[in-house]
């Protein structure tokens, strides 16, 4: 039996059958991640000490009944940014190199509560900014199909581990498509939330008004039972959201028929790879053979979307990165002898250029004499792009498009072009804007053998619809089953 093989509902069921303990799941995982992940630089901080402590524990719940739940005695990877009690958590930046936190986000209680063994902090890009996780201040990750691709970001070293079988399942964030694009762009399916459905209490901000937490994993049954697990209000979190709660059965019921799926022309205009476009007709094509009726529309504020996002983003992230200045936690330059110096001097040597640049944006478009003329307008923008939505929600039960317009690019080419990598994002940022969730899945592979992501996206509090489409094209399909060889 290989364990890394198996689903991560596959290992709960085992390990409550008695066929595996919650030690073997635990041993297997680490046994591969020191393998493999030298290859692949998945993990920034792996939790050995603390993950076998807690399958010991977990072990005695599952046999005394305290654990029951679909995830228990599962291991789990987290990432980076997301908080752990007496465990590092550094966003991948030197800045937050120390930083260890005394507190557990709330989906990490949540986590635990379910009896899952957090096993290690997964690398992103710095502060969640980027697509490629190249900003990483601890290096970059590979794609398990071809290291020398992007695996996407900032999600990356989730999405790879997951992929590369160093985790069954994944948390994520994702503030513009940090989820959803690196599943594309290695062959696995990860759930953007609607914003509210998941507290958001010891997520290390990006993007306050956009950033959502979510599960990663192989299948979208993993996804669904991880959504189950972290989904609901906190009291801990304003933003968050009461609302009926997730409905995991009809989630895997993979049921379409009748449904009326819409895909956005302005999705397969001009920039979309072909490889990418036919995939996600091909999709469309089996939604129509599984009862759906699938039919285009125009949706032509989609050019909008990426100036909206960039500037409500970095807006947001300038306020909440002015936080880091080497006073209370964190980096402190050695070098300064002043307050001036300290609070220059660590900032410049403690974030990455990519957080420099988004920062720097953010504070002039919020400075006086261009605050109306940018961040207002985008404001006035987002608006727009939530009605955009709500219109096609009255005609349609769900939407369909790509996560990207082309598969993972090679190593340094996007980074070395920033408005490229930005523009990678056109049909991920508009779900965030709007507050929506989407589901990314497997639809397909590139004529390099390159994963293609197909998202589906649906009304605010209606993830269970969306998954069942998901599940029905799932069911139909078998691209989920392929996994990149390891070598």
């Amino acid at each position: 039996m290989n364990i890394c093989e198996m689903t991560a509902l596959e290992i709960s069921n085992a390990v409550k059958n008695k066929e595996i303990t919650v030690k073997d799941a635990v041993d297997a995982f680490f046994a591969a991640i020191d393998e493999y992940d030298g290859k692949y630089h998945c993990y920034n901080t792996l939790c050995k000490k603390e993950a076998y402590e807690r399958a010991e524990e977990v072990q005695k719940g599952i046999d005394c009944g305290k654990y029951n739940g679909k995830l228990a005695g599962v291991p789990i990877g987290i990432k980076d940014n997301i908080c752990t009690k007496d465990i590092l958590t550094t966003c991948s930046s030197k800045i937050l190199e120390n930083f260890i936190p005394t507190y557990n986000a709330t989906v990490v209680n949540r986590l635990n509560d379910e009896g899952m063994v957090i096993i290690g902090k997964l690398n992103m890009d710095e502060f969640a900014m980027g697509s490629t996780t190249e900003t990483s201040a601890t290096g970059v990750t590979h794609n398990p199909w071809d290291t020398d691709k992007v695996p996407g970001g900032s999600s990356g070293g989730a999405a790879a581990a997951v992929a590369a079988r160093l985790s069954p399942v994944a948390l994520g964030s994702d503030t513009g498509g940090s989820i959803r694009q690196p599943c594309s762009f290695c062959g696995v399916s990860g759930l953007k939330p609607t914003y509210g459905a998941v507290s958001r209490y010891g997520l290390v901000a990006y993007a306050s008004s956009l950033d959502q937490i979510g599960p990663m994993g192989k299948t979208v049954d993993d996804c669904a039972a991880l959504f189950s697990v972290i989904q609901g209000k906190d009291e801990k979190d304003g933003t968050s959201m009461v609302y009926p709660k997730f409905d995991f059965d009809k989630a895997v019921k993979g049921d379409v028929g009748g449904k009326k799926i819409g895909i956005p022309e302005d999705y397969l205009g001009e920039g979309i790879s072909p490889d990418v476009k036919d995939a996600v007709l091909a999709a469309a094509d089996k939604f129509r053979e599984e009862g759906a009726v699938v039919e285009t529309f125009k949706m032509p504020i989609v050019k909008y979307a990426i100036p909206a996002y960039y500037i409500i983003a970095c807006a947001e992230a300038c306020s909440n990165l002015s936080r880091y200045d080497g006073i209370k936690y964190g980096y402190s330059s050695p070098d300064a002898d002043t307050l001036m110096e300290t609070y220059v001097k660590t900032r410049s040597e403690g974030f990455g250029m990519e957080v420099k640049r988004r920062i720097m944006l953010g504070n002039f478009v919020l400075s006086s004499g261009y605050y109306d003329a940018y961040y207002n307008k985008a404001l006035k923008a987002k608006k727009l792009i939530q009605n955009a939505f709500y219109d096609a929600f009255k005609k349609y039960d769900m939407l369909l498009g790509p996560v990207a317009p082309t598969t993972a690019l090679k190593i340094g080419e996007s980074l070395s072009d920033p408005l490229k990598m930005y523009l990678g994002d056109i049909y991920t940022v508009m779900i965030n804007i709007a507050g929506m969730p989407s589901m990314s899945v497997p639809c397909g592979f590139d004529k390099d053998n390159m994963p293609i992501g197909m998202q589906i996206i649906g009304k605010p509090f209606e993830e269970a619809e969306i998954m069942s489409a998901a599940k029905a094209f799932e069911n139909a399909t078998d691209f989920h089953k392929k996994l990149p060889d390891l070598g």
